[in-house]
């Protein structure tokens, strides 16, 4: 066949995946034909791409790349699908709270004493989180080097699947106007953009408060190209052998299933453009590279990872969480349960966000409490400090009614800090530091943020959803009391805004880092000193894109899947002129 004429017709196919976006092979309660579990999975596997995570980024990346190549996803978690009704948005903090075995969220404790959690189901973070839906400011795109076009079509392509404009009612709309009146302005209205002020963002949560994940955007992938295999564990990424100066070469990965069953999945040898994808996140993907022998070698050695790969002392450094610090105000009108919403981006470096109708406390459930003592053991926080916070509390307390959340996020942060193995098991937490407000500059944020949340407590447009006669500075006195973590607090007589800050910092789940870009990965995304191995997720930002990180961390799934399609088709295109030249 002449070779004009064949790459037209390739071209052709080409064109029909990647705009024929009404895939969908799935069952009316979303199951996908191509989702397994992976005990169905063979002893040995071959994949152009072998994806490790089907998370916020892992799922649009695995959608993308299957419209042109063979694609595996390896899950550790289940699927969103096979309870639906906890992905809504009245069951947000059960879901997110349950930290039993095998639920959606996995706790872990940082070594700084602040409650977080990983999640562990198809579509990560997206099944548990707030649902709120902001794209990255334009200073993090061009640092990220990023085409401006080519991530703009990417945004809307996760856009047109899963966001919607939120309803705005009473809480929202009266928080709306206490940001206003506290001078968090102009008012900006609704849109995705990151401006200075106060707006309304995207929501990935219905107008009947159903929940939109990631794993909706696996019904754009060729059904035909991908498999997703479920409660698959992965071990360890296998690398060749290094020969001299050889650069080792990423050529499979060692999974687990839930029976304990071990897989191998390997690249198929065709193509010399296969890769491993790291989509794990920010905790599983600087975890896994350390445990396939990829970090710092010192500390591999210590914990008997063998053989070490690659000796590179960045892998699991610039960890960072940005800090957040709530104020909780009880309300004598009823409110309607909302999550972010509204928020407010300051000009100072702190974002003011809220949500209503919402259960008073993260800390009130005993299975929550159980994993919060099974994990102590493993910090360098006493058991006893678990006692002192949550004895004096009426454990049976369920609140639930009239009452609002208003919370400050600090951006960057400034603050960074590490991860280090804890051991071998690739399903147990990391040691994971983030010393939060260690720079001055990030507590200066949260005591600006803190005294505009103040600010909107006590104004007129935010007065009908607080009580007479209740003080902004009575309510934060109402944190203190409460276990919002395990750190020792610092009480005086003086009321400092700074203590308080450091005392009552939580985290709102958007850590990142680890496999930072320019120290672990390229501007390709590509691991430094190795081939065929690349890390697509929040593990590589250098801070978080936006208000929240959800809309950014999709829309890069989206982007280097083109980009790598792109270079795939030229690469392709050369070696096909190149066989037709010789044949001829």
């Amino acid at each position: 066949m002449d070779f004009h004429i064949f790459r037209f017709f390739h071209l052709i196919l080409v064109a029909v995946f990647i705009f024929h976006d009404s895939w969908c092979y799935c069952d009316e309660a979303g199951n996908y034909s191509f989702m397994k579990n992976a005990t169905s999975a063979p002893t040995l596997s071959h994949f152009d791409y072998i994806i490790i995570g089907g998370g916020t980024a892992g799922c649009a990346l695995a959608a993308t790349l299957s419209r042109d190549a063979t694609v595996l996803v390896l899950e550790r978690g289940g699927s969103p699908y096979d309870n639906p009704a906890a992905t809504d948005i009245g069951n947000f903090a059960n879901t997110l709270l349950d930290v039993t075995p095998n639920s959606w969220s996995q706790l872990f404790v940082s070594e700084d004493g602040v409650y977080n959690s990983r999640a562990r189901v198809l579509g990560g973070g997206t099944v548990i989180n707030a649902g709120f839906y902001s794209r990255g400011e334009e200073d993090f795109m061009k640092e990220a080097g990023w085409d401006r076009e080519e991530v703009e079509a990417a945004y809307e392509w996760v856009e047109k699947k899963m966001v919607f404009e939120p309803p705005a009612k009473g809480w929202q709309s009266a928080f709306r106007d206490g940001l206003l009146e506290a001078g968090v302005s102009p008012n900006n209205g609704f849109t995705f953009g990151h401006i200075n002020g106060t707006k309304f963002g995207g929501t990935i949560f219905d107008r009947d408060g159903h929940r939109h994940t990631a794993a909706n955007l696996l019904e754009y992938a060729n059904p035909n190209t991908i498999v997703v295999y479920l409660h698959a564990s992965v071990h360890k990424i296998l690398f060749t052998t290094t020969k001299g100066n050889q650069r080792p070469k990423a050529y499979g990965v060692i999974f687990e299933d839930a029976s304990g069953v071990v897989h191998k999945a390997e690249l198929a040898t065709q193509d010399s453009m296969n890769e491993v994808i790291l989509s794990a996140g920010a905790i599983a993907s600087p975890q896994l590279l350390m445990l396939s022998g990829v970090g710092p070698a010192a500390h591999l050695k210590a914990y008997g990872v063998n053989p070490v790969i690659l000796d590179n002392p960045m892998v699991g450094q610039g960890m960072a969480d940005n800090p957040m610090n709530p104020v909780f105000i009880p309300s004598p009108e009823p409110v309607e349960v909302s999550l972010v919403q509204a928020v407010g981006i300051t000009k100072f470096g702190s974002y003011i966000e809220g949500g209503s109708g919402l259960s008073l406390s993260i800390s009130l459930t005993r299975s929550f409490l159980d994993g919060v003592l099974k994990l102590v053991k493993k910090t360098k926080f006493p058991t006893h400090l678990i006692s002192k916070f949550f004895e004096p509390l009426d454990l049976r307390l369920n609140v639930t009614a009239k009452a609002g959340v208003i919370i400050q996020k600090t951006d960057g942060p400034f603050s960074r800090g590490h991860l280090e193995l804890r051991n071998t098991d690739p399903n147990d937490n990391p040691s994971v530091t983030f010393n939060y407000y260690q720079d001055p500059e990030d507590l200066n944020k949260c005591v600006e943020g803190i005294s505009t949340i103040m600010k909107v407590i006590e104004s007129k447009g935010y007065s009908k959803y607080k009580y007479d006669g209740v003080s902004a500075r009575g309510l934060l006195d109402i944190i203190l009391a409460l276990p919002t973590n395990l750190r020792a607090r610092h009480i005086t007589s003086a009321f400092d805004l700074k203590q308080y800050c450091k005392d009552t910092v939580m985290t709102i789940y958007h850590y990142h880092g680890g496999c930072q870009l320019g120290k672990v990965v390229d501007n390709d995304y590509k691991v430094l000193g190795v081939d065929a191995l690349r890390v697509i997720d929040g593990s590589t930002f250098l801070k978080s894109p936006g208000t929240n990180p959800q809309a950014t961390t999709m829309m890069l799934g989206r982007y280097m899947g083109q980009k790598i399609l792109q270079k795939r088709t030229i690469i392709r295109g050369k070696e096909e002129e190149e066989t037709v030249k010789t044949e001829l």
